[in-house]
Protein backbone atom coordinates (compact mmCIF):
# COMPACT_ATOMS: atom_id res chain seq x y z
CA UNK A 1 0.00 0.00 0.00
CA UNK A 2 1.67 3.34 -0.83
CA UNK A 3 0.40 6.17 1.12
CA UNK A 4 0.67 9.80 -0.44
CA UNK A 5 1.06 12.49 1.65
CA UNK A 6 0.47 16.41 0.35
CA UNK A 7 2.57 19.17 1.57
CA UNK A 8 2.29 22.34 0.47
CA UNK A 9 5.44 23.43 -0.97
CA UNK A 10 6.82 26.55 1.07
CA UNK A 11 9.48 28.49 -1.03
CA UNK A 12 11.57 31.03 1.30
CA UNK A 13 11.77 34.31 -0.38
CA UNK A 14 15.02 36.21 1.28
CA UNK A 15 14.13 40.01 0.85
CA UNK A 16 17.76 41.30 1.95
CA UNK A 17 19.73 43.06 -0.67
CA UNK A 18 22.69 41.38 -2.07
CA UNK A 19 24.71 43.73 -1.51
CA UNK A 20 24.75 46.73 1.60
CA UNK A 21 24.21 50.10 0.79
CA UNK A 22 27.65 50.89 1.39
CA UNK A 23 28.73 48.72 -1.35
CA UNK A 24 25.96 49.97 -3.98
CA UNK A 25 27.26 53.46 -3.12
CA UNK A 26 30.88 52.27 -4.30
CA UNK A 27 29.78 50.57 -7.32
CA UNK A 28 27.77 53.70 -8.89
CA UNK A 29 31.33 55.59 -7.86
CA UNK A 30 32.99 53.26 -9.89
CA UNK A 31 30.78 53.41 -12.50
CA UNK A 32 30.79 57.43 -12.85
CA UNK A 33 34.76 56.94 -12.56
CA UNK A 34 34.65 54.40 -15.51
CA UNK A 35 32.41 56.80 -17.56
CA UNK A 36 34.68 59.86 -16.57
CA UNK A 37 37.81 57.43 -18.12
CA UNK A 38 35.41 56.65 -21.39
CA UNK A 39 34.73 60.80 -21.59
CA UNK A 40 38.54 61.47 -21.60
CA UNK A 41 39.21 58.93 -24.38
CA UNK A 42 36.68 60.94 -26.13
CA UNK A 43 36.92 63.80 -28.97
CA UNK A 44 39.77 65.35 -31.38
CA UNK A 45 37.04 67.05 -33.24
CA UNK A 46 38.50 68.00 -36.91
CA UNK A 47 37.37 70.79 -39.69
CA UNK A 48 38.99 68.69 -42.35
CA UNK A 49 39.02 65.57 -43.02
CA UNK A 50 41.93 65.42 -45.06
CA UNK A 51 44.13 66.59 -42.39
CA UNK A 52 45.49 64.16 -39.70
CA UNK A 53 46.87 66.10 -36.20
CA UNK A 54 48.79 63.42 -34.23
CA UNK A 55 49.22 65.35 -31.23
CA UNK A 56 45.18 65.66 -30.66
CA UNK A 57 44.88 61.42 -31.42
CA UNK A 58 47.94 60.87 -29.74
CA UNK A 59 48.08 63.23 -26.35
CA UNK A 60 48.73 62.36 -23.00
CA UNK A 61 44.97 62.42 -21.76
CA UNK A 62 43.86 59.67 -23.98
CA UNK A 63 47.05 57.41 -24.56
CA UNK A 64 47.57 57.31 -20.81
CA UNK A 65 45.36 59.11 -18.65
CA UNK A 66 41.97 57.76 -19.95
CA UNK A 67 43.32 53.85 -20.06
CA UNK A 68 44.27 55.05 -16.23
CA UNK A 69 41.07 56.20 -15.33
CA UNK A 70 39.13 53.25 -16.72
CA UNK A 71 41.11 50.48 -14.58
CA UNK A 72 41.02 52.32 -11.33
CA UNK A 73 37.01 52.63 -11.86
CA UNK A 74 37.08 48.54 -12.49
CA UNK A 75 39.15 48.45 -9.19
CA UNK A 76 36.56 50.32 -7.55
CA UNK A 77 34.04 48.21 -8.96
CA UNK A 78 35.82 44.90 -7.72
CA UNK A 79 36.57 46.31 -4.32
CA UNK A 80 32.86 47.53 -3.79
CA UNK A 81 31.60 43.65 -5.06
CA UNK A 82 33.96 42.01 -2.94
CA UNK A 83 34.31 43.66 0.32
CA UNK A 84 31.82 42.60 3.06
CA UNK A 85 29.17 44.85 4.93
CA UNK A 86 29.86 46.27 8.23
CA UNK A 87 27.78 44.38 10.70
Amino acid sequence: MIKETKQADKAVIDSRPVFAKDNYKLMIAGLVITVVGFLLMTGGYNDDATKFKPEEVYSFQRITLAPIVILLGLAVEVFAIMRKPKQ
